[in-house]
Order: C-alpha cells, then structure tokens, then sequence
C-alpha cells in the first residue's frame, strides 16, 4: 500500500464511535479495530492488565508486593487540530471519561480544539548561598552563560544529537545573600529530570566559584512554565441546547457565570481547577507520565499573580458561541520510563496516535478543558449529580453480582427509584433474573 493510501485510512478514522458505551469491553475493543485505531494482537492485549507483570513492576519501583489496576477508557468525539482522536484515560472516578468525551462532541461542532504548545524546556535550579555580592555575581554568571551552556551541552551528546539542549541561562536574586541559577534544557521527548538534575549536580562547582557562593540544593523545578499549552475551543450555542434546557444562549450565560464564580472565590477555583485536573491527569496516568509532577505545576501556575485563580477562561463570541481556553505548564514523556517499560503504556501511546512530548501535552490539555466545560455545563443545569448517579447505579448493579446488559437494567431502575443501595440492587436482579427465567420457560 502507498504512503498516500495509508495517510488517507489514517485521515478517515473517525473519533465518534455511536453506542460504544452500551457495548462489552470486548465488543468496544472490536470496535477499535475494526475503525482502524487497534490491531487485533494490540486489542487482544488490552484484556486483563495489558502484559503488564510482577518482573515489570519489580523493575519500575521497590518493594513490590504485587499488582495495582486502574480501568483503562478512551475518550471518544475528539477533533484536535483538525485531526479525529482517541482519548486514552486511566480513572477510578465515574463519569470524566463519559464527561470529556460528551465535551468533546460539543466543542466538535465548533471546529474541535486548536493547541498550541511550547517547545519541551525543563529547568534545573541551583541554589547559591552565602553570596557576598549579589549583583556583581549576577553578572558574572550571566557574562559567562555561554561557557556553562557549553559545558552543560557537552555533558549530554545524545541529548543535543536529537535536537536538544541547554537553551538559556537565568539568574533570580532570591534574598541579600542567596541567588538560584535556572538551565532550561530542551529534553525533546523525555521530561528530562534525571537529566537536568544531573546537569545541575555537574554544574553547581562552577557556578558557586563563578558566583563567590556556596552550591545548596540542585534539582528541577515543577513550575514549567517554559513548556505551557493552551488550548481553544468554541461551541455554537446551539449545541448547547437539550430537551430540558433547549434555550442554548441561557445555557451559555450560565456557564458564563459559573466561570465568574470562579474567579471570585478561591474555594470554588479550586473545584473548578480539579475538573481540569479530572481530564489531565487521567490522560498522563494512562500514558504514564507523572500525573503529580503536572499537577503541583498547574496548582503553582493557579497562583502565579499572588492569588488562586481557575486555569480556564471562557467568554460570549461575536457569534454568540461560547468560547473557551484553558493554558498551563504541561511537562510530560514518551520517552524512557514507563513508555518504555510498561506495555499497557505504549499500546495507551499508540492509540492515541502521540507522536511525541508536546504532542501528548496538548492532548491532555485539550481533555481537561472538555471535562471542564461538561462539568460547567452539568452545573449550570441539572447539576452535577445527576450523572455521577447514574454512573453510580452502574457500580452497585455491578457490586450486587449484575454482568453484561443486566448490568444496565439494574442500573436504570436503582436510578429511576433513586435508590443505590445494594440490597435493593440484589432485589432487582433476583426480579429480572427470574422474569427471564419464566419467559424462557
């Protein structure tokens, strides 16, 4: 098959697989080969925990007793850049995978979600103390950024043969005694700590003889906010209308008020900020990358002017659209670490069609501003109990010993009694199961 022929099966995927929430997991994973997302050997492989084993997690961390699982979805309907997605998020928490893919079906009316990211800079800090005159070590530092760049890109050959490298020099007066010495290297697709904590580890001599001071602590910093993404996106008012609320400029207005809650009250930011969260993180987990690492940094970047303010903005277009954006440090991987030693991760990867570092930053970007905007929406309407309980029907239909479509019955009834508790649930399947039972007879 040629080069054009492939691009133009790739081009045809579609991100909107109708039904796919009724269906088995077995029946879903057929559904992603036969769209073309999944292999079958790749499909098959996602069954149980994915090859992931005991030697595997022995090798990644200590003191392994065993294995931990998390339920592993994709998120559906996503248009980023122009290009149909595939949304891999791992999450204990019911509704954000049904939550960031209903949003993206939304924000896909629009146009889907642009973004733009940075290129991939992670920064090592050194700490210089005891310096006894600040300003002029500053500019002995800054005079001789040149040569300790060099030194430092001569420290990491393979780095800089793929691109990378230490970029700039920056020196912060801390206090009357203490400066810290920012490296920003591009680390390509790696997040780059042990690299930059090395390089710090390396450097700190020069720069303390170079500053007249005394090298304390040497390691990265979380707050990368060299390597922020945002993204865009618009909705049509129109797409925002339901059977129940079918005035979509009042659902807009809305969530336009629930964005000002936000920026008014710090206690609401910071519920607001974890429904971003809710999309980031599950994407990074599934994809293994330090889901804590991006959360500090984000949290951080929350109250970079003085005060905790909601990552996203949204805002009325001159359409009468509603419009939204959501910008945050984004420093993650698909290079070394669990990329490279967990299978599940590199089928996650794959599945996503990342291409690199940046490319899977924005794509956790872009789910943490549709799990946003459903959580706004749901908010702003019937609240956001209405979801989570039905989901949470699910769980105790599941709990009361309910498998495959009787799942979904159980479920339905707990939800229209507005009842979850699981005696009630083991009453219901006993019921269902004994009308089939005389239906066959």
């Amino acid at each position: 098959m040629s080069d054009d022929k492939v691009k133009t099966l790739e081009v045809r995927r579609s991100s909107r697989l109708s039904g796919f929430y009724q269906q088995t997991p077995e029946r879903r994973r057929a559904r992603l080969v036969e769209a073309r997302w999944l292999a079958p050997e790749e499909a098959e492989a996602c069954e149980g925990l994915g090859g992931f084993d005991e030697a595997c997690a022995d090798a990644m961390v200590e003191n392994v007793i065993g294995l931990h699982g998390l339920p592993l979805g994709v998120a559906l309907n996503f248009v980023v850049n122009g290009k149909d997605r595939l949304v891999p998020m791992a999450v204990e928490e019911p509704s954000i995978i049904a939550a960031a893919s209903y949003a993206a079906r939304l924000s896909a009316e629009g146009g889907g979600f642009t973004v733009e990211a940075e290129p991939p800079i992670t920064t090592a800090q050194v700490q210089l103390l005891e310096v006894p005159l600040l300003e002029r070590a500053r500019e002995q530092l800054l005079a001789r950024a040149e040569e300790v760049l060099a030194e430092a890109n001569a420290k990491m050959p393979a780095m800089v043969a793929r691109g990378g490298g230490a970029r700039e020099l920056e020196v912060r007066v801390l206090d009357a005694t203490t400066l810290v010495v920012h490296l920003h290297v591009d680390t390509r697709d790696a997040m780059g700590a042990n690299l930059v904590n090395s390089l710090a580890e390396d450097l700190a001599p020069l720069l303390a003889l170079i500053s007249g001071g005394r090298a304390g602590l040497k390691i990265l910093t979380n707050l990368a906010d060299r390597r922020k993404v945002k993204v865009l996106t618009r909705v049509p008012s129109r797409a925002l209308s339901s059977e129940r609320f079918p005035d979509g400029d009042a659902v807009r207005d809305a969530i336009l008020e629930a964005q000002r809650f936000a920026e008014l009250d710090v206690y609401r930011a910071v519920t607001h900020n974890k429904g971003v969260m809710n999309g980031v993180d599950a994407v990074l987990v599934a994809c293994g990358n330090d889901w804590r690492a991006v959360e500090a940094g984000a949290h951080a970047y929350a109250a970079r002017q003085g005060g905790y303010r909601p990552l996203t903005s949204w805002w009325g277009g001159p359409d009468g659209e509603l419009c939204g954006s959501l910008e945050l440090p984004l420093a993650t991987s698909t290079a070394g670490g669990a990329a490279r030693a967990h299978p599940g991760v590199q089928r996650a990867l794959k599945l996503a069609g990342v291409s690199g570092a940046v490319d899977l930053a924005g794509l956790a970007a872009a789910a943490g501003l549709a799990t946003n905007l459903s959580a706004l929406k749901a908010l702003s309407t019937e609240g956001i109990q209405k979801g989570h309980m039905s989901l949470h029907a699910r769980r105790v239909a599941a709990e009361a010993g309910a498998s495959g479509e009787l799942v979904g019955i159980v479920a339905e009834r707990l939800s229209s009694e507005r009842v979850y508790r699981p005696e009630r649930a083991r009453e219901l399947l006993a019921a269902e199961v004994a009308h089939r039972k005389g239906v066959r007879r």
